[in-house]
């Protein structure tokens, strides 16, 4: 092998401009096509919005208005307005902000000085306005290139910051906006800022009861055992509820930041709820009885955050202030007084809570014999688990990989083997199924522990404990796109939404989408997900191209498979809401046969072109 040169003329110095285009992943996590909500473009939404928002929580400005159209948003605010001589600085400029230990923003979202300039950066247009006491100056800039810059004076408009911009397709390729993934970051803001008024294209969002109303908006009211605790103090909110299936599920914000990988606070958070609960009983309860099936949110307040990523998906704070009391002691000590007094107000709901403990604590108790022994089995096999092609970075570890850690759950070794042998080894895991797995239905937990595969995938994940330990962000069925795999996927899906609904909650489900179709030529080859797509492909290819429909997913070559489990894969989350009430859906869709089920079946039945087609 011969030796490559390595000159002077290799070493390049990039300016923040360049080094923001040819790595945006450093600054706004993956870019994305749209299609999954951490794609960059609602990153990128999140970071203008930030800055309004700070506006609000400083006192200035009750109302935000986005727009998005034609690929374009636009969001204007009414706060104070960028001072008018620092608005081109300020939006084109790294490490430029108003919120380096000014007394002009405190406990604010931004910090760095760097996310508006990452939209202008990353946008093929972007525009900033500013208006304050009758003058105004509009900057526009194109691919972070500054085009024009405009001052006016004697206008009417209302004191505010207005920008605009459109994300520009050189650097994110294709991509298309879903309002249903921005409208959620929207009611997040709107619970976390009672008072502040969001329009998104003209539709209105406004909380009046701040985390109480996002705890509603999440939980059927029929699965919350009693109605949920709501406490507020400075610097501080809660609210808390216990459903009636499995594990932990929270929500929780920083600075109005959706910390969805949690940190000090949510640790604290967990702690502080055992000990205060222990404590009002006056009985030494396993904390894990304490919190089986707890659903919470908590938001604080905290001066000079430090996050651990850009991204701000995990706080790393130990204190509130830089001089201040740490998080965890501020966390406990408002538990320990406001959820104590609520439980002596309410004895109700402390009842409740408590038969809630005493029934957790029983199937514990119940299942301890059984689960020495399956774990026992799963240390053994983990040594050597045929069922588990590990990668080697996993979501707790810190490495700057950890958050595209993902394991397929796939059925049977054809599957499985196109998949492994194309997947990326450093953050992609495997774990085959023997077949169909137990519909879990109706079972209690013990079944995890005396079923080995369910006992090997719990042990993969390692989720026993609670998902605080799990060791991969995504986990993805990746089944055949047939009535068997259809059922195999729901019977997983019924498998965490008994045992582990929390793992849905904070969006670590997906679906695997493969393609039905390969259409090709001699110079082209199109992989189609629906019968739109292969339409649209065979007009594209012209006369004649070979159409394949793949059946299963081992028919896929593993050069291919590398295509789809990469850049351009595309998975579906598995979500809930408020509407999806676990116990009715699982009755109706996982239960005994039912008349419903079976007219619900007969009357949604489709037969697909393509099979119609063999059929004629």
């Amino acid at each position: 092998m011969s030796e490559v040169k390595y000159t002077e003329e290799d070493i390049k110095t990039l300016s923040t401009r360049e080094q923001m285009r040819l790595r945006p992943g450093m600054w706004i996590g993956k870019l994305g096509d749209g299609s999954q909500p951490d794609d960059g473009i609602y990153t990128l939404i999140k970071e203008v919005v930030d800055n309004s928002v700070d506006e609000f929580i400083m006192g200035a400005g009750k109302v935000i208005e986005i727009t998005i159209e034609n690929n374009t948003v636009t969001v204007r605010d009414y706060g104070r307005g960028i001072p008018l001589k620092s608005l081109n600085d300020a939006v084109s400029k790294v490490n430029t902000s108003g919120k380096y230990g000014s007394s002009a923003f405190k406990k604010t979202v931004g910090l760095n000085g760097v996310g508006v300039k990452a939209v202008n950066m990353l946008s093929s247009r972007f525009v900033a306005r500013s208006i304050r006491n009758g003058e105004a100056r509009t900057v526009t800039f194109e691919q972070g290139i500054e085009t024009s810059d405009r001052w006016e004076s004697g206008v009417a408009e209302k004191d505010g910051t207005c920008i605009s911009y459109m994300v520009d397709t050189e650097v994110f390729g294709e991509y298309v906006y879903n309002l249903e993934f921005v409208e959620q970051r929207i009611r997040n803001y709107t619970y976390l800022n009672t008072g502040l008024t969001i329009r998104l294209n003209g539709e209105t969002f406004c909380s009046k009861n701040g985390l109480l109303d996002l705890l509603q908006e999440n939980i059927a009211a029929e699965e919350a055992l009693y109605p949920p605790i709501h406490l507020k103090g400075e610097d501080i909110e809660v609210a808390i509820t216990h459903g009636s299936g499995y594990g932990e599920s929270y929500y929780s914000f920083v600075n109005s930041q959706y910390t969805s990988q949690g940190g000090t606070h949510q640790a604290a958070f967990r702690e502080a709820i055992a000990k205060t609960i222990k404590e009002f009983f006056h009985k030494d309860f396993d904390p894990s009885d304490v919190r089986t099936s707890i659903v919470a949110a908590i938001s604080i307040n905290v001066e000079e955050p430090e996050f651990e990523s850009q991204t701000k998906i995990k706080l790393g704070s130990k204190f509130m202030s830089p001089d201040g009391v740490s998080v965890r002691n501020y966390i406990m000590d408002f538990l320990m007084q406001n959820l104590d007094n609520y439980l002596h107000k309410n004895p109700s709901t402390a009842e409740i809570l408590h038969r809630k403990i005493i029934e957790n604590e029983k199937e514990r108790k119940a299942i301890s014999g059984v689960q020495k022994k399956a774990r026992e089995i799963a240390k053994k096999v983990s040594l050597n688990n045929k069922k588990l092609r590990d990668c080697k970075i996993h979501y707790n570890d810190k490495d700057k990989l950890a958050e595209d850690s993902m394991i397929f759950i796939t059925e049977g070794n054809s599957a499985s083997g196109s998949i492994t042998k194309s997947r990326d080894v450093k953050t992609q895991a495997v774990f085959s199924l023997r077949g169909k797995p137990l519909n879990s239905y109706g079972l209690t937990k013990k079944i995890v522990y005396e079923n080995e595969e369910f006992n090997l995938l719990q042990a993969a994940l390692n989720i026993e404990e609670g998902i605080e330990n799990l060791r991969y962000n995504k986990v993805i069925i990746a089944t055949d796109a047939d009535v068997d795999g259809m059922h195999i996927r729901l019977l997983m899906m019924t498998f965490f939404l008994q045992f582990f609904p929390d793992l849905i909650r904070q969006e670590h489900l997906f679906v695997l989408q493969t393609p039905l179709f390969r259409v090709r030529n001699k110079k082209e080859t199109i992989y189609c997900y629906n019968e739109e797509e292969r339409q649209r492909a065979v007009q594209k290819l012209g006369a004649n191209p070979e159409i394949t429909r793949f059946k299963g997913l081992g028919e896929i070559s593993a050069d291919e498979f590398r295509e789809f489990i990469g850049e351009k894969m595309r998975l579906e989350k598995v979500r809930l809401t408020k509407e999806d009430t676990i116990h009715e859906m699982l009755e109706f869709y996982m239960g005994n046969n039912t008349p419903e089920r079976r007219n619900f079946i007969i009357d949604n039945l489709r037969i697909e072109a393509d099979y119609v087609e063999e059929l004629i």
